[in-house]
């Protein structure tokens, strides 16, 4: 299990924490996944094995979240 921390500036309320969430936790992999609207920060826990980072970022824009960094 991997756990990381993805800044993404676009987080700006509630409706942005669902619609991340929801996307995430339906790749398979993917343990948990939870964000801070305030710090705007997504904090992921994925098997890596089942998941790699360039479809959680792939699957972050596809919602209209780009990561930084």
């Amino acid at each position: 299990m991997t756990t990381e921390t993805l800044s993404v500036p676009d987080i700006s309320c509630d409706h942005c924490q669902r619609t991340i969430e929801s996307a995430l936790g339906r790749l398979p992999g993917v343990r948990a996944a939870t964000v801070d609207v305030a710090a705007r920060t997504v904090q992921l826990t994925y098997d890596q094995t089942t998941v790699d980072p360039a479809t959680i970022r792939h699957t972050l824009a596809e919602e209209g979240y780009e990561v930084a960094g």
